[in-house]
Parts: C-alpha cells; structure tokens; sequence
C-alpha cells in the first residue's frame, strides 16, 4: 500500500488503523482457485470474522470454514434471506464446521441444517448422534506438521492406525461419514507434508472399501463421492523465503490427480491466512518519542495486546516502516500498554522479534506494518482499557 493512502486515511479516521483491501483479497481468492483448480475453497472465517471480508468472499463464491456457533452466525446472517430450501442447500454444500470439538447446545442448533462437521474421537462422535444425529462426518486424522510455525497434531487428529477401528464404531452407530479431513499446520513449509497425509487418506479409503465401510454419501455415476479436505497452512510469504505457493499447489494437484478420481473425489480445503493476510496493513502513531535513550525509544498507539498479538499467538514476524523518509537507524519499539511483554523489538518473550531500524522519530509520525490481515485483530483484546484498531476497508 502506498504511503500517500496510509497518510490520508490515518489523517480521516486516527490511530491504531488496521486498513483492509479487498481488491487484494479478491486477488489472492482468484490465484487459489487458478493453482487449485480441483479444490473448493472454504474460508476459515477465524482468521479475520470482519463481516465485510465475508461478504467480499461471498460475492466471489466462497464457502466457508467455521469453528464456533459464533462464527457460523455471522454467515448465516448473510444469507438468512435465501428460501429455506436454497438456505439448507447452502449450509450443506457452503459451510464445514471443522472444529473437531463442538458444544452439545451448538450441536442442537446446526442439526436444524443437517451440517457437515469434523470429529476425531469416539467420544466426539456419540456426542454428535446424541445432538445433531443428522450431521454429516468427516474424520480428521493426524498427520506430520513438522516444518509448520504453527502445530495442530499435538491437539487435533485420529492416529491413522486407529481411524479404521473408529470408522467401524461410528458407522455401527449409523452415522455418515462423508470423508476425511487433516491439516498440516499453519505457514506449512513442507510440501512433503501433504503428500504424505494425502496417501494417508487413499490408503484408508481403500481399507474401507475392502471392509465394506461405505464413506460418502451422494451418488454420482454409481460411485459415492468421497470428501478429501485437505485444510489450510498454504504459507505466505511475510519474510520472502516461505515456500512457495506456486510450487506447493503444483505439488498438491500431481498427487490428487494421481490418487483420487474427479469422479469419485470431491476436495476441500480451509485457507485463511492465504485470503486475507497480505490484505492488512496496520498504521500505528508515535506517541512518546525518546531520543535521550540509546538507542532511541518509539512508543506507539498500537501492540502486542491490539493488532500485533499475532506477533505472540501466530508468531509472525513483523517489519515496521516509516511513512515519513530519512536514514533508518536502530530503535526500540515499544505497544501503548503499561506491560513489558508489549514490546515489538527484541522482545525476550517472543522468540521471532529483531532489530528494527526506522528514521528519527517524534511526537505523531506514522509507522505501518503490512501483511496484518489475519490473526490480529481476531486476538486483539482490551487490555488497559485501551481498545483494538478501527478497521477501515478499501476497494469494496
């Protein structure tokens, strides 16, 4: 974003900013559809629940990934307007509720739309027929997320040697399962992850098959179709050196095509990050400016507790620039907060802070920092009574 449009519109609105461009979002949605020409895109809305981002997504034809009744409500006040029967349809083909662990009085809810939901346990599964007996399952494996910055298999996922001995019990208890979903970890840097998980997924489907466990339920052509959902973690590229999307979804495409049949697999997967990320540009002012320290001192209006928690929950790596010029020079930056963890320079607590180096600095200068439209303002909190940046949108 260019430095002119950050000045004006911290000018219009104050700081903390958190700017949304969804010309950019629509980019990075057309792009996953085009390298990804197999996979249904399901938005995972916890990456940035701005209403406004999933209306853009909505337009484009997007489904969507929720992880709470929170969530799904804030689609479903989107398009409560459909008939009920385009309405059901909808939640059917349009909405994944991939958090394998639900609460009974949600589950009562979604029943009402016969939903699609994860689960990776046997306990999770009785609870499911219990409160939402006409729900469809996917069954959410664990798989390697090594070389991902952030880890899911120490939480979530069925040990593949066990998802046959659970796909017996649950089909006894006359649920449908209708595939099977994993996640390779978020910012996932090894390719070789989901080539593996993707394998997995073949090789169970062919042990159900030999045992007579029928996963998928629409017919097409004779054959059930299989759901493959493959998750998020396509990375993006805040440092430069991530892996590569083009060669991480050529990669992805050679396996699927190689294993599943078009005819008898339909893929899922659950990008977030990759939607919504580069989309974010956070402006922030200077509001204590210390030159009598060494090296110099910038407090600004905005940190760790607000748009830049990502820095502790997401362990993204930040580079913070100056909307005015001058020679960069190392400084100590430090969030509005009276706490010593909301620093964003070299901060002992969180391990992927660094140098940063900004111009001379005073009292109401601008700094901003891109790449800050997913998971930022979803954990930013009130802290200090200070609340998070407003969120302006651009190029709705």
């Amino acid at each position: 974003m260019d430095k002119k449009t950050i000045q004006q519109l911290a000018e219009r609105h104050g700081t903390p900013l958190l700017i949304i461009d969804h010309e950019r979002i629509r980019k990075n949605y057309r792009e996953l559809r085009k390298r990804l020409p197999r996979i249904q895109v399901y938005y995972a809305i916890k990456a940035n629940a701005d209403p406004a981002i999933i209306s853009t997504l909505l337009k484009l034809g997007s489904s969507f990934d929720v992880a709470s009744l929170n969530e799904f409500n804030l689609l479903f006040d989107q398009v409560k307007h459909l008939e009920p029967r385009a309405l059901q349809d909808f939640i059917w083909n349009k909405i994944i509720y991939a958090n394998p662990v639900k609460k009974p009085d949600s589950l009562h809810v979604l029943n009402l739309y016969k939903p699609l939901l994860t689960y990776d346990s046997v306990e999770e599964m009785k609870k499911i027929k219990l409160h939402s007996p006409d729900a469809g399952l996917l069954l959410r494996i664990k798989i390697s997320d090594e070389g991902s910055v952030v880890k899911f298999s120490n939480k979530f996922g069925i040990d593949p040697d066990q998802a046959m001995d659970l796909i017996k019990k649950t089909k006894e208890n006359h649920m449908t399962i209708e595939g099977i979903s994993f996640h390779a970890g978020s910012q996932c840097n090894q390719p070789g992850n989901f080539v593996k998980a993707l394998r997995t997924v073949a090789d169970i489907f062919s042990q159900a098959d030999a045992r007579g466990y029928e996963i998928g339920e629409t017919v097409t052509k004779g054959y059930p179709i299989k759901i493959v959902d493959i998750g998020g973690g396509f990375p993006v590229r805040y440092k430069g050196d991530e892996q590569s999307f083009e060669e991480l979804s050529a990669i992805i495409n050679k396996e699927v095509d190689r294993l599943f049949p078009r005819e008898k697999v339909l893929l899922l997967a659950e990008p977030g990050r990759f939607l919504v990320a580069n989309a974010g540009t956070a402006v922030a002012s200077v509001v204590l400016a210390k030159h009598s320290t060494i090296p110099p001192s910038y407090h600004i209006d905005d940190g760790v507790y607000h748009t830049y928690s990502a820095m502790v929950y997401d362990h993204i790596p930040i580079n913070v620039h100056a909307v005015k010029g001058g020679t960069p020079k190392e400084c100590r930056l430090f969030g509005p907060t009276c706490d010593g963890l909301d620093t964003l320079s070299e901060n002992e607590y969180i391990h992927n802070t660094g140098k940063v180096f900004l111009p001379d600095l005073h009292e109401g200068d601008l700094v901003y920092t891109e790449n800050m439209g997913a998971y930022t303002t979803a954990s930013s909190t009130y802290f200090n009574g200070m609340p998070p940046a407003k969120v302006v949108h651009i190029n709705l």
